[in-house]
């Protein structure tokens, strides 16, 4: 089983004294190719802060998120379930999780990023600012990108769970087969569902939270629905090739 989740545009400062980051010991080294190009072109725009800010769509006070490319290979690192901040992650929260559910994590959840591609739960990474929408300079993320994080999610075995946001799936779609599901979270009202934009994200870091809890590898989508169901949890057919989670 493979849990696919987006990043958070913000990132915890910090991390491991004398870690430095070391592109070809993370997961997935298919990617690595299009890693370094992802990290030579964002060093490259680095340079110019001011050209930086407008690539990133920052704001004014956001000049630190800039300064953080600019050390990106110097930077002390964090696991990446540990590194991303915001909704999902709080609901998550990592840090809280036994040692065996870390390990499980590492093993089955994947986080999807416009810098890495994708990094296993531990792979120890810096903060960065990089976005689904931003403008690297002579790359265009989603041409980098599709392509060969399709490629590395097809090779995973078992049932894939895809909790990203729209944008960050369109840099990897998941390759259409009866054991994957994008997932989208809804409101019931009245027997009516209706999408959730802000709260979608708390309802995804509750079900992978209780996902690596559980620690079990789910061998396809109706043994998920069933264990879902079982723990309370709202997990429902919806679209073709989509499970709606009721929150």
């Amino acid at each position: 089983m493979l849990i696919l989740l987006p990043p958070s545009e913000t990132k915890r400062e910090g991390g491991i004294a004398g870690s430095r980051l070391e592109a070809d010991a993370l997961s997935f080294p298919t990617l690595g190719e299009a890693r370094e190009a992802a990290l030579a072109a964002l060093e490259r725009l680095a340079g110019d802060i001011d050209a930086s800010m407008k690539a990133l769509t920052l704001g004014p006070r956001q000049g630190h998120e800039a300064e953080r490319n600019r050390r990106i290979r110097s930077a002390e690192l964090l696991p990446a379930i540990d590194r991303y901040d915001g909704v999902l992650y709080d609901a998550l929260d990592a840090s809280t999780l036994p040692d065996d559910a870390r390990a499980f994590a590492h093993r089955h959840v994947a986080i999807a990023s416009a810098l890495f591609g994708l990094t296993r739960a531990l792979d120890a990474i810096p903060a960065y600012r990089l976005s689904a929408d931003s403008r690297l300079p002579g790359v265009a993320l989603k041409k980098l990108w599709a392509p060969v994080i399709s490629e590395a999610i097809a090779q995973e075995p078992g049932v894939v769970l895809d909790l990203r946001s729209e944008a960050y799936a369109a840099l990897g779609p998941v390759p259409a087969r009866p054991d994957a599901a994008f997932v989208r979270v809804v409101a019931d009202e009245g027997g009516r569902r209706r999408a959730l934009n802000h709260f979608n994200k708390a309802g995804k870091g509750r079900l992978t939270r209780a996902l690596v809890l559980a620690g079990i590898d789910h061998p396809d989508l109706d043994a998920l629905v069933a264990w879902a169901a079982g723990e309370g949890i709202r997990l429902e057919p919806g679209a073709p090739g989509e499970l709606d989670l009721v929150v």
